[in-house]
Formats: structure tokens, sequence, C-alpha cells
């Protein structure tokens, strides 16, 4: 009952922020794991955690049509399993930190426009007060030099613009199956459809499903906080969330990985960073305050195309 007083874009910007370390945890494994392995290890110990839930899940998402079934293959094999596997690669197989990071800064864009599509909702010209700064504080943050900035490596970008643009079609798709299905269900079905799609990549690869224990160890960390832990309290939060607000909360997550990957290799932030850093907690501070439709327009549910049959 008191998590429920708490408004969701709130929840939805601390399960972001609790993604932040996700990175330097991943970077850490550069050497001993591949990404295919590591993005499988997490989805099985994620499904032994939400085992409980997966057959009236499985009800659920059956009874509720093709359309929700349809929604959920994609957040879970496209936005659980494909997108943090090119995410992972993206950090851990070549020597670049940031620019993976930084290409997460066209997911509001893609979430927007699928948003829309799908959801019927459409900013209004208030959203552009908070969207703006926070593009802006989020450019500041992810660039030393904003005026020269810098990205490397054709492969590193392909990836992480990859996994960005699946990772907020599952931000609109997800707010689109919390219309009809309970958020521990979605969040079953996330694990689930991921576990069979990460499986069939370790075959496809030709990677070990186990890697040493040490990185098992960063594994269960990855899969219980930054990924049980923080995807509950998101998709709890998304239930009440606008999917192109629910854009903006997370980007907290791509500045805090930013900042916590600078000190853990020992460098520091400068002016202008840091006032990225203040304009976007500044608008994610001011979100909850806002009646969601000033900022909003919710047309009526809008169902998803059925997919094609034989």
């Amino acid at each position: 009952m008191r998590l429920a007083r708490v408004p969701g874009v709130v929840l939805i910007a601390v399960a972001a922020a609790m993604w932040g370390t996700d990175p330097i945890i991943r970077k850490t494994m550069s050497f001993t794991t591949s990404a295919t392995t590591i993005v499988f290890g997490e989805h099985v110990i994620l499904v032994l955690c939400t085992l409980p839930f997966l057959f009236p899940a499985l009800r659920a998402v059956f009874r509720a049509g093709a359309r929700y079934v349809a929604a959920a293959v994609v957040i879970g094999a496209g936005a659980s399993a494909v997108a943090t596997i090119l995410f992972t690669d993206a950090l851990i197989g070549h020597s670049d930190f940031i620019t993976p990071v930084v290409i997460q800064k066209i997911q509001p864009f893609v979430a927007i426009g699928a948003a829309a599509l799908v959801l019927g909702e459409r900013p209004r010209p208030g959203f552009w007060w908070f969207f703006l700064p926070a593009l802006a504080g989020f450019w500041l943050v992810n660039q030393s030099s904003p005026l020269h900035p810098s990205a490397q490596g054709a492969v590193v970008i392909a990836e992480a613009t990859g996994a960005a643009v699946l990772w907020a079609l599952g931000t609109v798709l997800g707010r689109y199956m919390s219309r009809e299905i309970e958020f521990q269900h979605v969040l079953s079905l996330r694990f689930f459809f991921g576990f069979l799609a990460s499986a069939l990549a370790l075959l496809v690869m030709n990677q070990p499903a186990y890697s040493n224990r040490h990185d098992s160890v960063l594994i269960l960390y990855l899969a219980l906080v930054t990924g049980l832990l923080a995807l509950a309290l998101y998709y709890y939060g998304l239930q009440r969330t606008p999917a192109v607000l629910s854009s903006l909360a997370e980007l907290t997550y791509p500045a805090v990985a930013v900042i916590a990957g600078i000190y853990a290799y020992d460098q520091h932030l400068v002016w202008s960073q840091w006032v990225g850093v203040a304009l976007i907690l500044g608008t994610v501070t001011l979100l909850p305050v806002q009646r969601q439709r000033k900022v909003v327009e919710i047309a009526p549910p809008k169902a998803l195309p059925e997919p094609a049959t034989a």
C-alpha cells in the first residue's frame, strides 16, 4: 500500500537509476565471459525466481488474445534477450564504455513515436518543457566536450542503437500489456520468452551456458538487483505512467551509468557534466507533480494489428 502511494514515474526513475550500475558489472567480465552466456545466465535465474507466476501469466496472456502474446514475445525475446546481448557485446567486446551508453539517448524518440502509434499517447505542448531540458542534460552528462562530441566504432554504434530501439519498444509494449495483465505476469512473461531467446542464441553463437565461479556471482547480482528488483519496480510504476513520460524517467539510467563508469575508471566530471546531471534530476523531480494529461494526450486504447496467420 505504501508503494502504491509513490508516483509511478518515480518508481521508473529509481529502477532506471539501479540499471546505471549494470554496465560496470558487465564490463568487468569482458575478457572471461561472452555476452550471450551472461544474458542466458541472467534469464535462468530470473525464470526460477518468477516460476510461481509463470503458468498464471501464460493463461492470462493467451486469454487476452494473440496481440498480447505477440507483445509478450517482442518484450521477452527482443527487449529482454536480444537487446541485452547487443548492449552487453557493445560494452565488453570493444574498448569503449561511453558510446553504448550515449546512444541510449535515442530511446525517448523511439518511445514517443511508438507510443503515439500503439497507445494513442501524444505529447502536449507542456511535454516539451520537460523533454528538451532532460535531453540537453543527458547530452551534457555524456560528453565532456559537448560542442565536439565523439563516438567510436561502427559495430558499437550499430549494436547500441539496436538495443536502444528494442528497449524503447519494450517500454511501449509493456505499457500496452499492463492494460490487461498484472505487472508480475508481464514480468514473468518477459523473463520466460527472454530465456527461450537467449537459449536459442547460445546454440546459434555456439557459446557455453556456464562461465566461471567469479562471473557467476556477478551474473547473480545482475539478475537479482538490476534485473528482478529493478524491473519489478519498473513494471509496477509503468501501470500508472504513460510510456512517453516513462521514457523521460528512464534517462536516469544512462546518466547514472556514465557517472558511475567515469568514477569506476578513476576519471572526473567537468562542470558541464554536473550541469547535465542537475537538468536530468530536476526534470525527473518535477514530473510527479504534473498531472499526466497536462503533458500527454491519452487516446482510448488502441489495438495492435493482428499477427498474420498461415
